[in-house]
């Protein structure tokens, strides 16, 4: 589903990732772990195409993330075309990015209806099914002021899945929560990865990434340290570095 061949990116004279290779197979759930400041969260953006990567290559489902290739160079695609192959992998920021004038349920159909152009009763029928299986079947006409934290990113997850993406990225959802909220986000999220959706995860919370996940990737100034199933990589780390950075936060 998705596949990095030596991916670099810069920022100005400051590379973040130096070199990503590394593949995620179709209904898969990959962790990536790591220090502050170690490019996760770059490398994601980098998937969407929310930054454009310097070198290397990046696909999802086999097609080349942002570019075309024409004979032997690489063109960028037309921001239209960029913004339907966005479309079809969903998001979820560490910050919930909800629209504060709209309900829940508004939230939820606004981008099919916008982007996908699916009419109305449709799309709130499917809305309202989303924010059952999340856990809100009461809070339809809430508005985000009216949720906490923890229902407001409930309510996000809802609104990508609602795109029907064939993808899930998540950028530490939880970190911007308050400790008794993030076992209800984190079980939305293990339910998809039951349900065969396959995920990237930047995630600090280590007990999910040993519960949920098929591979963790451990990742530090800009390159991947070591990846492999979790109970490896997490039982019995091979690096130093990693064994530094799971002393501090087990």
């Amino acid at each position: 589903m998705v596949k990095a061949e030596g991916v670099r990116k810069r920022f100005g004279r400051l590379e973040v990732l130096k070199g990503i290779s590394l593949e995620v197979e179709p209904g898969e759930v990959m962790c990536l772990l790591g220090p502050s400041g170690s490019g996760k969260s770059t490398f994601l953006r980098c998937i969407n195409h929310l930054e454009r990567i310097n070198a290397g290559l990046l696909s999802v489902d086999g097609e080349l993330v942002g570019y075309r290739p024409v004979g032997d160079k690489l063109h960028e695609l037309r921001e239209s075309e960029i913004a339907r192959k966005r479309a079809e992998i969903g998001m979820v920021f560490q910050h919930f990015n909800l629209f504060p004038h709209m309900t829940a349920l508004e939230n939820v159909t606004c981008a099919p209806m916008r982007v996908k152009k699916l009419p109305r009763e449709q799309t709130r029928r499917r809305a309202c099914e989303l924010l059952d299986r999340v856990g809100l079947a009461d809070k339809h006409d809430a508005y985000p002021t009216q949720l906490s934290g923890g229902q407001q990113q409930r309510v996000a997850i809802a609104r990508a899945l609602a795109m029907e993406p064939k993808l899930m990225l998540f950028d530490e959802p939880t970190s911007a929560l308050d400790p008794e909220l993030v076992g209800e986000v984190l079980g939305v999220m293990k339910q998809l990865g039951g349900e065969g959706m396959t995920m990237i995860v930047v995630t600090h919370e280590i007990g999910f990434a040993r519960e949920v996940a098929n591979t963790v990737v451990f990742m530090d100034a800009g390159v991947v340290v070591e990846s492999g199933a979790p109970a490896d990589v997490l039982g019995s780390p091979r690096h130093e570095r990693t064994r530094e950075f799971l002393s501090k936060v087990l």
